[in-house]
């Protein structure tokens, strides 16, 4: 039960991170956005082990473990959470994050490259969920002029794109915390694979973020990046490292991916987002696929 709580509490911290990064989004880039929130975050979590004495379990990582943790952080955090935060700036947190999560749907794909069976039940389900994305992605033509279209496109091929880069990074971090399964080498593997890219996008942001936009942010937009950061890479990636350790990934996947009941929700109260029928049903439809294709399997 513990391991199926770990990955319901990373579909909760999403969420609040989701809210928190989309009004940091109303006036940062989004490449700035990623670069700031990774370097503060990856530097919290390492005086966090520091204060807490576990600085050494950083040592203790198999050099296979790390370099599985680093790629992780570059597919998923870098490339993966940059397309995030584009399809979050242009369609919002309620149709953003309801695509993003159809990756459990891509880590199925996967699977049948690799030669397992995928019955006509599956297949089934996966229509469903194709069917979910396309109601979300839809809007009344007439309340849209071609330049809003045009957005609307491009915010869903980046929030689907997003979906596969983070089926490749969880997938690669399972990988890296089956191979020592206790609590410290979860919590080593994320401050790694979050450190690995928050140094990599630093390093590089002269050429990436050429007019030093991340270094101007406001003191408002600086503290949600900084704070949706810490919930998202430290509590919420943590969550479901360690509820790999705890239960199958069949099971912990699906369970993480349950954001979107509650992101569409938040994006109504919190955000003032305009949630209509077609969003809203679109969501449940995502959500009730991804379930029911894990429980076919």
């Amino acid at each position: 039960m513990i391991g199926e709580l770990a990955a319901l509490g990373a579909a909760l911290s999403w969420t609040v991170s989701a809210i928190l990064y989309r009004k940091a989004l109303l006036v940062a880039k989004p490449i700035s956005a990623n670069i700031v929130r990774l370097a503060y975050t990856s530097a919290i979590l390492l005086v966090f082990l520091l204060v807490i004495g576990r600085f050494g379990i950083l040592m203790s990582l198999s050099t296979y473990a790390v370099i599985v943790a680093c790629v992780s952080g570059i597919i998923g955090l870098g490339f993966g959470d940059t397309l995030y935060m584009v399809s979050l700036k242009l369609i919002g947190v309620a149709r953003a994050v309801p695509i993003t999560c159809t990756y459990p749907l891509f880590n199925l794909l996967w699977a049948a490259f690799l030669g397992e069976p995928v019955t006509s039940s599956v297949v089934l389900v996966a229509v469903t969920i194709v069917l979910g994305i396309w109601l979300l992605s839809r809007t009344e033509k007439a309340r849209l002029a071609e330049a809003q279209k045009k957005i609307l496109v491009k915010g869903v091929v980046a929030a689907l794109a997003t979906a596969i880069m983070w089926s490749v990074s969880i997938t690669m971090i399972n990988m890296a915390v089956k191979d020592t399964p206790t609590l410290d080498n979860a919590l080593a593997v994320n401050t790694i694979r979050v450190t690995a890219i928050g140094v990599s996008l630093l390093a590089s942001a002269p050429i990436i973020d050429r007019d030093r936009s991340f270094l101007r942010l406001q003191r408002r937009t600086l503290i949600a990046l900084i704070a949706g950061g810490i919930v998202a890479l430290g509590f919420g990636w943590f969550f479901l490292t360690f509820s790999f350790i705890n239960t199958l990934e069949s099971r912990a996947v699906p369970i993480s991916s349950t954001t979107p009941l509650f992101s569409t929700l938040s994006g109504i109260v919190f955000l003032r987002e305009n949630v209509t029928a077609k969003t809203a049903l679109g969501s449940i439809m995502i959500v009730a696929g991804i379930f029911l294709i894990f429980m076919i399997k």
